[in-house]
Formats: C-alpha cells, structure tokens, sequence
C-alpha cells in the first residue's frame, strides 16, 4: 500500500495577496519600501539599521509578506518557527525607527496604488499598527 503525501493547499483567489495582484506587485512594493529607505533622509535612522546591502532583504521580504497576505507560504516554509518579531528581537527598536518603518511601508503601498485600493490601504495600516507595536 503507498500513501500519498498531502497535497498543497490551493490557491486562494480571494486572498489579499491574489487580489492585490501577486507577487510583481508585492516585489514592487518591498522595491518602493527599499529604495524610500536608502534616498529619503526621513528613514536615516532606519537605514541605519539594517545591513550595508539590501538585496538579502529586498529578496526576502515580499516572500514574507506574501505568506502573511495569503500567498505562496515559502517564506514561512524557509524559516520555520520564524515570525519578524524573532527575527527583530536581537535589534533596539525604538518608537521613531517603528513609526519610520511604518511611514515607509504605508508610502510604498500607496506609491505602487494596487487595487482595490481599499484592501491596499487596509493592509498599510495592519503593517504599520504592527511595526509600531515593535517599538519600545
């Protein structure tokens, strides 16, 4: 007798990720945030966070992203037992460098202007409400 292994989920068409347009979309928004933190003297301090090079996160990002949006989940496959406040954790977080993170996200969703605009909002204010609980 063999035993087949589970299938995967399928995709569910009506989840934000799918209905914000997928993963160009997603990409072009973690692009956005990225590069609002590297030319924008408002995120110095966030920038001065992170790693002399982006790639790694510009790569990684919308991965993650998309799984807590209702896409692919190999982001979270990746990294099991992983979540962004493990990841953070090492890292001061400060209120200004969560409220900057946030400023940054809400601005490169609205620069890209996914539709439908609402659900696009929608999902800037759950990303910043969580940056911002990050902050200490």
């Amino acid at each position: 007798m063999t035993v087949d292994a589970p299938a995967k989920p399928t995709a569910n068409p009506n989840a934000p990720f799918y209905r914000l347009g997928g993963a160009p979309v997603f990409e072009a928004i973690c692009n956005r945030f990225y590069d609002l933190m590297e030319q924008d003297p408002a995120y110095a301090e966030l920038r001065a966070m992170h790693a002399p090079d982006l790639a790694p996160m510009r790569e990684s990002l919308p991965k993650f992203l998309a799984g807590w949006a209702g896409g692919p989940r190999d982001w979270f496959e990746a990294n099991p037992g992983r979540c962004m406040m493990s990841i953070h954790k090492p890292f001061t977080i400060t209120k200004d460098t969560a409220g900057q993170w946030a400023e940054a996200m809400e601005r490169a969703i609205a620069d890209v202007a996914p539709e439908p605009a609402d659900m696009a909002k929608a999902m800037g204010e759950v990303l910043g409400d969580l940056a911002r609980g990050m902050g200490r």
